[in-house]
């Protein structure tokens, strides 16, 4: 009886009936395109289907500052009469909306307080019982160390300021204000060097008025 010895297969033989390297990267490649086409397919339907899903956020809206610009006057201001000194010729006619409507002495501040000369001026947005006016009371020293003492002591007797800060010229502080509430209006003095500066008016226009002062 003959029996049939089989040859056992070579590890050649064997790789024969496995697929090639290639076949599995093809493999692992089409899988994974799969894959991604899933992951896609489920982003769109979840976009369509999620409220909200997939809306971009809105953008901020920009900030807008909007400037208005500074009043004008309606009025023409007064003509002046008599010697001009060199602080009246300082004194302006137009501020924002207001104009001089009369310049004064006032000797109070020179009898009283040693001003070299004193005066006050009347400003006016209109003309008629309908008109805001601000009054400004001006006086110029001999020197700075006594206009500073006469502000301090005003300054003192006014009581408690809303606002307070330097007076600056060039970058160079020549004094301070202060700011002070007065009945249905409001105070500030200032001083810039040797002159002093008192202003009454409506308190929503006197930072205002002060700020464009040249004095």
């Amino acid at each position: 009886m003959s029996v049939d010895h089989q040859q056992p297969r070579s590890r050649a033989a064997m790789r024969g009936n496995r697929p090639s390297a290639a076949v599995f990267r093809r493999r692992r490649i089409a899988v994974a395109v799969a894959a991604g086409v899933l992951v896609l397919g489920v982003a769109a339907l979840t976009a369509f289907v999620w409220p909200g899903y997939a809306v971009p956020e809105p953008l901020p809206t920009p900030t807008v500052t909007i400037t208005a610009p500074a009043p004008t006057p309606t009025t023409t201001p007064a003509e002046r009469t008599g010697e001009q000194t060199a602080l009246t010729g300082a004194l302006p006619d137009v501020v924002r909306q207001f104009t001089q409507q009369g310049i004064q002495d006032l000797p109070e501040w020179q009898d009283d307080h040693h001003a070299t000369e004193a005066w006050t001026v009347t400003y006016a947005d209109a003309v008629g019982s309908d008109a805001a006016t601000i009054t400004v009371q001006v006086g110029q020293w001999a020197d700075d160390a006594m206009a500073q003492s006469f502000a301090d002591a005003q300054v003192a007797a006014a009581g408690t300021a809303a606002n307070t800060g330097d007076v600056t010229v060039d970058g160079t502080v020549t004094g301070t204000y202060a700011l002070f509430p007065a009945g249905d209006g409001a105070v500030i003095w200032w001083r810039n060097g040797t002159v002093v500066i008192r202003a009454e008016g409506p308190a929503d226009q006197l930072e205002d008025f002060y700020a464009e002062y040249p004095l």
